[in-house]
């Protein structure tokens, strides 16, 4: 799209009569003309010149290997450029692509940088000369789309993926819209040890597992609105000394910086929740009934799944199952039986107000009262006489 713009605007110029002399424009033309001026000789201000003309650009594209196709930058700064087909026999790696001895390194906006060439970003290259200080230089552009703000509504239609940071991985589990666990629980691990550059990986490397896992099932993520500092942690946990570095190691927020920006370039929604009691109520209530013979749910799993209904709007724990007595698939019918001595038994039952059935309303219906019909001991019926009626004859 760029080239086309550029011809059109060459065309313009041509038309209207209009020409460029050098690359550049005014500027170079007047450096030309004014040389003791710039304190450069003509041979420097043509070196320049040349210069300025020896560049190569590429636009990228969102889903190419590393935002890139024509000039591709991996995450370790290898760089490799995709050559034309009237020069595809100078090339020194598979498919006409020529590698560069030389790496770069971008001191500003690294991080960023290589959050999108992991997650496959269109990134813009231009490679020029810099003749002043005798170097070739990598730039790297993009553009950052405005963060949409969806209704929560619309955020948690269809489910959710309930997201639990710990110190060493990320315990994630699938929730429907009712907040029910729905298949088996995630975990993405990183490894916090090492170099500043090992570290970032590591976490950027996590991220985009399970963005990438949630895109796959369409549906926003529930994270906590985790503040791990050195003073709240002094604070609130005191002397357990062990346990403020377990926490305070904890990279919440790296994690979530780069969260936010990952998310809204993939489209994923983002909810935070409060962290209160997610972790205690989640291991109470859901880390049991979750545990089979064939799956064992850990604590940051449950905790996960708290997060995850706490996101949807509905309630932690769980209903309490009814004693055993009460359960009428293992014990029976729940309601107790009179003994066979207590007074009243074969009495008229109490009118209850309200429905009793689904057919009879309340207060209609035969009443209970007249046992007379039933085959029981000391019924009225036995103590009259009875006496069979005569067969009538046949003529």
């Amino acid at each position: 799209m760029r080239d086309l713009y550029r011809l059109e605007r060459v065309r313009a110029d041509h038309q209207a009569g209009r020409v460029r002399v050098v690359r550049g424009g005014k500027r170079m033309l007047s450096t030309r003309h004014h040389l003791h001026r710039a304190q450069l000789t003509e041979a420097e201000w043509r070196r320049r010149w040349e210069a300025s003309r020896r560049f190569l650009e590429a636009d990228g594209e969102s889903g190419k290997r590393y935002g890139n196709e024509t000039i591709r930058v991996g995450p370790g700064g290898q760089v490799s450029i995709r050559l034309p087909a009237p020069l595809a026999h100078l090339a020194n790696a598979p498919h006409g692509r020529y590698v560069l001895a030389a790496r770069v390194a971008f001191a500003h906006r690294g991080e960023a940088w290589r959050d999108r060439v992991q997650a496959n970003r269109a990134v813009a290259y231009r490679i020029h000369e810099d003749t002043d200080r005798n170097r070739w230089y990598l730039t790297a552009s993009w553009t950052i789309p405005p963060v949409k703000t969806v209704p929560l509504q619309a955020a948690r239609a269809g489910g959710i993926v309930g997201v639990d940071t710990n110190a060493d991985h990320l315990a994630a589990w699938r929730l429907d819209e009712h907040g029910n666990p729905v298949g088996a629980p995630r975990r993405f691990d990183y490894d916090l040890t090492g170099t500043t550059g090992h570290r970032d990986a590591q976490v950027r490397h996590t991220l985009i597992r399970l963005l990438h896992w949630a895109r796959r099932h369409g549906l926003g993520i529930a994270v906590e609105d985790l503040d791990f500092t050195a003073q709240t942690t002094r604070e609130r946990h005191e002397r357990r000394k062990r346990f403020r570095q377990l926490i305070s190691g904890m990279p919440t927020a790296r994690l979530r910086a780069r969260l936010v920006s990952m998310a809204a370039e993939l489209g994923i929604t983002l909810i935070t929740v409060d962290p209160a009691y997610t972790s205690r109520w989640g291991a109470q209530h859901w880390q049991k009934p979750l545990t089979s013979t064939t799956r064992k749910t850990t604590r940051p799993d449950a905790a996960a799944v708290a997060i995850g209904r706490h996101a949807l709007g509905h309630p932690i724990r769980r209903r309490t199952t009814p004693p055993p007595g009460h359960q009428s698939d293992g014990y029976g019918h729940r309601t107790v039986q009179a003994a066979p001595g207590a007074p009243g038994r074969e009495g008229p039952r109490p009118r209850i107000p309200g429905p009793r059935t689904r057919s009879v309303r309340a207060g209609r219906g035969a009443n209970a009262g007249n046992q007379n019909t039933h085959n029981r001991s000391g019924c009225s019926a036995e103590q009259e006489t009875w006496q069979q009626d005569s067969l009538p004859l046949s003529p």
